[in-house]
């Protein structure tokens, strides 16, 4: 059973959307690992080494998921975790801004998946399965 750590980063304390997200992926068959609300880098990436996650999701509704986000990727890379996926995803910008554009920042940043505001976990359950080989 592939292991997923998910939570919400930064200074962030909605808490509906991760517990949704929680219930969906352990009902899929994931072992899920939720760091909660108000996450630091290191609380997602200690949960990941601790467990031997395969993918950490980060979700942000607050708008500065961007600012709490950056350097994510190289952090990482020095605690070891080199073939970790990185998902983000909700409203991780401030404003109105091109989500396509958005998307380019934060695969420039080193996520692997980037969603937008709104998506559901249950549109994303294909695309997990599929990188991570299975549940």
């Amino acid at each position: 059973m592939k292991t997923i750590v998910i939570g919400v980063i930064g200074a962030d304390v909605h808490a509906v959307g991760n517990k949704i997200i929680e219930y969906t992926l352990t009902k899929a068959g994931y072992n899920v690992v939720n760091v909660g609300v108000l996450s630091s880098q290191e609380d997602f990436i200690d949960a990941a080494i601790e467990t031997s996650a395969s993918l950490i999701i980060v979700s942000s509704l607050y708008g500065h998921g961007e600012l709490d986000c950056r350097g994510m990727r190289d952090k990482c890379l020095e605690a070891g975790l080199d073939d970790i996926l990185l998902y983000v995803g909700g409203n991780i910008v401030v404003g109105k801004q091109d989500f396509s554009e958005v998307e380019k920042r934060f695969k420039e940043m080193g996520f692997d998946r980037v969603y937008p505001p709104g998506i559901k976990i249950e549109d994303v359950l294909d695309t997990i399965e599929k990188d991570l080989g299975g549940i």
